[in-house]
């Protein structure tokens, strides 16, 4: 049975700070590693092979927002593709 891990972090930023979060994001990516971490505490991710991503934006009156999704599934050997077959019985 997996461990569920949570992160959340939530702030006021200008958007100099967000694109400078946003810039160490692409970084983690290119490096298969994203480490998040704040007052103690901390989650690693590594993102591999396909990414599920969806950017969805709204305007209403004054307020704005984009919100951005990246989700993937941790890979195990068992669940390759590769390595399923399929038989059918009568």
């Amino acid at each position: 049975m997996s461990v569920e891990q949570k992160f959340i972090f939530e702030s006021l930023q200008d958007s100099e700070t967000i694109r400078q979060f946003l810039s160490a994001l692409v970084d983690g990516f290119e490096s298969g590693a994203i480490n998040l971490s704040t007052n103690g505490d901390q989650i690693e991710l590594t993102p591999k092979g396909l990414l599920n991503f969806s950017v969805k934006a709204k305007r209403k009156s004054d307020s704005n927002k984009i919100s951005i999704k990246i989700a993937w599934k941790e890979s195990c050997e068992g669940n390759n593709p590769e390595n399923k077959t399929l038989t059918v019985y009568s």
